[in-house]
């Protein structure tokens, strides 16, 4: 992982490092007094070359000098300033910024080496966030590489501020942003994890180890969950060899108040081949990431236990493997639920939303939470409305389905509201079970959520179907290809916009 720290001036040492990169915020960069002591220390290389590039600071353009001093091995320019209409939080703005900074050390092959982000005094605020866009944007998986296939890391970065009297304010916020950083990387990791490494039960241990972070952790094993009449959960488990679980992680940051907690709920499905309703060959590698919905949980529940924050919450997931066998779960069966309903199963590829519903349902009773808030890579249907750029948002409370969208809008993890309504619910009635598990393509999406409206009683709820955000096709500058971590980010924030508005109250 790449050291971060925060210096006074250009550099430790002094004078102009190595490698540099000055951030460039709009066409007034050049009257910027870091710009222009570095211009009069290189010669004036750098405004001759902002004339040659056509240069104003806006992201995605750069302008990269070699060896333009003797001490100096490469210096750049970078645009920072928004180069669309699209609205973005100042937070995201930096983010990105600092990603792109790395993006361009790698492209410049100094990965292994130590670099130098200059920062200008109007940009020193952020320089926290633009930290977390660095870290964010180095993350790489290759732990399953040989040692010769692996690329060298950036071992350090420093991030210099003018002024010397910033750096204790912004090494204070670095400090629970690089513990968000850390949780975000714990989500990308799970989700990375090949099925044969990740099971419900390596799964289940490694939630344990956060027991060192102060969070409280308790399993229910198949005899437990059978006990508690997990019918739904343990039908789509009863096809794989593999154990399913229910982990539960309790952060008691207001332990002394008689507040309901926060409740986050994940589907874990570590693999789905569909079961007997099984999936096409193409792309059925990639559902090792069905259980993206628990990973963002668990990495949740760090990024809270990491800051401290003053806040109960519980996050719950069920783990289990939805596999082929002669003990698989068929079409037309009917299985009960926690909470005594009974569900046709249709589709045995539809198994998240009965994950889910146990869950969901569990949750409620047991915890009697203020809130509660399910993310699921639950349907195709997401992907095909919305892409990779928004999550589906699904929800039976306005305010609660407001602080979630002004949090997604915050972190750039952005949620679009679907509707719901009596005449989709209507849709998933069965004819011979209280409800079945699918109800016909269309709107497919907003049938599944209802579904899962059925275990929530008057409970607030939202449901995010992240299936087009949690895995990336294609690399950003702060999301990697494969495991995005989508979620961390936006419920930890999440999290400070319901306390500042309870608070007012």
């Amino acid at each position: 992982m790449t050291d971060i720290s925060f210096v006074a001036g250009t550099h430790p040492q002094g004078g102009i490092p190595s490698f540099a990169i000055l951030f460039c915020h709009g066409a007034a960069f050049a009257q910027g007094a870091v710009f222009r002591s570095c211009d009069e220390a290189l010669g004036g290389a750098l405004s001759r070359a902002v004339a040659l590039r056509d240069f104003t600071g806006k992201a995605g353009q750069s302008v990269s000098l070699i060896a333009p001093a003797k001490d100096v091995a490469q210096f750049h320019l970078l645009g920072c300033a928004p180069a669309g209409d699209e609205p973005q939080s100042a937070a995201t703005a930096a983010h990105l910024a600092g990603g792109e900074a790395v993006k361009l050390l790698k492209a410049s092959s100094i990965e292994a080496a130590e670099a130098t982000l200059l920062l200008e005094a109007e940009q020193a605020p952020l320089a926290a966030e633009i930290a977390l866009g660095a870290r964010l944007g180095s993350y790489r998986f290759d732990r399953y590489k040989t040692i010769t296939g692996k690329a060298p890391a950036l071992k350090s970065l420093h991030i210099a501020l003018p002024d010397a009297g910033q750096v204790t304010d912004v090494q204070t916020r670095w400090k629970e942003l690089e513990g968000l950083g850390e949780s975000v990387f714990l989500t990308r990791d799970l989700v990375n994890e090949p099925a044969n490494v990740l099971f419900p039960e390596e799964f289940t241990r490694r939630i344990r180890e956060l027991e060192a972070l102060g969070l409280e952790i308790e399993v229910l094993d198949r005899a437990r969950m059978e006990a508690l009449g997990f019918g739904a959960l343990l039908g789509v488990a009863q096809g794989s060899e593999k154990a399913p679980f229910t982990v539960i992680m309790r952060h008691k940051g207001d332990a002394g108040s008689d507040k309901a907690p926060l409740a986050f709920i994940g589907k874990g499905v570590t693999f789905d081949s569909g079961g007997i309703s099984i999936k096409p060959a193409a792309g059925m590698d990639e559902m090792k990431m069905d259980m993206g919905g628990a990973a963002a949980v668990v990495g949740v529940m760090s990024a809270l236990a990491r800051r401290k924050a003053p806040v109960n919450a519980v996050g719950v997931v069920g783990l289990v493997e939805n596999m082929v066998s002669g003990e698989a779960q068929r079409p037309g069966d009917i299985v009960k639920s926690h909470s005594g309903q009974t569900i046709e199963v249709l589709n045995t590829d539809a198994e998240g939303r009965l994950v889910l519903a146990d869950l969901l349902s569990y949750t409620r009773q047991t915890f009697k939470p203020a809130l509660m808030v399910n993310l699921a890579t639950l349907t195709g249907a997401i992907v095909v409305a919305l892409g990779s750029d928004y999550a589906g948002l699904f929800s039976n409370d306005d305010q609660l389905a407001g602080t979630l969208a002004k949090a997604g809008e915050e972190t750039g993890e952005a949620l679009w509201r679907m509707p719901m309504g009596a005449a989709y619910n209507r849709r998933i009635d069965s004819d011979i079970a209280d409800m079945k598990n699918i109800g016909g393509r269309p709107g497919s999406s907003i049938l599944a959520a209802e579904f899962l409206k059925r275990f929530v009683g008057d409970t607030p709820w939202a449901h995010l179907d992240i299936a087009g955000t949690a895995w990336a096709e294609k690399a950003t500058a702060i999301t990697p290809k494969g495991a995005s971590g989508f979620g961390v980010r936006l419920l930890d924030q999440f999290v400070r916009l319901y306390q500042g508005t309870a608070s007012q109250h």
